[in-house]
């Protein structure tokens, strides 16, 4: 057994499900009589042989039947083996999950320490956050609050924040007052899980009236429609921080307190990979405080970036 390769038992099984050399050879891409002489190669040290052969038929002896399973395995095994140690090694791509908000420059920043393939699925933060923890992510740009990273074993690094605002009807742009405002939450907690316990937590801490609708309109046409119907400015999700507003609204800046948002990169605490940690590094070093941290500041007591 000590001269049998890996090689070798692929080409044993190209045969034995092509059971034609000619075919088994143009699949695998090497030379028919090369094949051959690997096949005889491998009969010799396994010490049986596998295939009966002749000019018209190729089959599979009873040795050949019985060993063929165990190959199969043996390869799927080596082949979970180079996987796992690409995984290890970083030289696999970092699957990178995210809602709406992504760094303007990620790819001139992490192209030098790993390979970064952005998750085509934009999910909502907990569906991100959940997705790292069973591993269909490795990196996520998400917003979580602590009970979060404590629920999924993930560790969290700030990344970028943003400033919320509110969408008024009338001519009035002048700053008001969160205690004036109102804030949507969504019967829909399938999508708007994270938005409902930040937005709920900042009508309770700040005076906000918090209104249900059943619309999705959290964004979108149907949020500017709340917004016409409201007497009040009502407070925007960041989901919709850069979608202009219609003409006949106006912008308005929210005080009494500032009111923020985080994105936090997060990524499972058992994850050990070189990759990951660079990515990390390479996002969030510099990143500073954003001005989450101001005195007028407020964030959800539970956000883990508030100090």
């Amino acid at each position: 057994m000590a001269g049998v390769e890996l090689r070798q038992l692929r080409y044993f099984v190209a045969v034995a499900e092509e059971l034609n050399f000619g075919r088994a050879a143009e699949r695998l891409l090497i030379a028919g009589p090369s094949l051959s002489q690997q096949i005889k190669a491998l009969e010799r040290d396994l010490g049986v042989r596998l295939f009966d052969r002749d000019r018209r038929s190729v089959s599979l002896t009873a040795a050949g039947t019985a060993l063929l399973p165990q190959t199969r395995a043996l390869l799927a095994q080596a082949d979970d083996l180079q996987q796992h140690a690409r995984r290890l090694s970083g030289s696999e791509p970092l699957r990178l999950g995210y809602v709406n908000w992504l760094p303007a420059d990620l790819s001139a920043r992490t192209s030098a320490v790993a390979q970064v393939h952005l998750d085509a699925w934009v999910a909502p933060s907990h569906t991100q956050a959940a997705r790292v923890a069973d591993g269909s992510l490795d990196l996520a740009v998400c917003w979580v609050r602590t009970e979060d990273l404590e629920k999924h074993g993930l560790d969290a690094r700030l990344i970028g924040a943003d400033r919320l605002y509110a969408v008024a009807a009338g001519d009035d742009t002048g700053e008001v007052a969160v205690r004036d405002t109102v804030v949507l939450l969504d019967d829909d907690t399938t999508s708007w899980f994270s938005w409902n316990a930040y937005a709920e937590q900042l009508a309770r801490d700040t005076g906000a009236r918090a209104m249900r609708i059943s619309d999705n309109g959290i964004t979108g046409p149907a949020f500017f429609d709340h917004v016409r119907r409201s007497r009040l400015p009502v407070v925007n999700c960041p989901k919709g921080q850069t979608t202009p507003v219609p003409p006949d609204l106006v912008r308005r800046t929210v005080v009494a307190p500032e009111v923020w948002w985080t994105w936090s990169l997060v990524w499972r605490r058992s994850d050990v990979r070189g990759a990951v940690r660079a990515v990390v590094e390479a996002l969030c070093d510099g990143v500073g405080d954003l001005g989450i941290h101001g005195p007028a500041a407020w964030l959800p007591l539970d956000d883990p970036h508030r100090s």
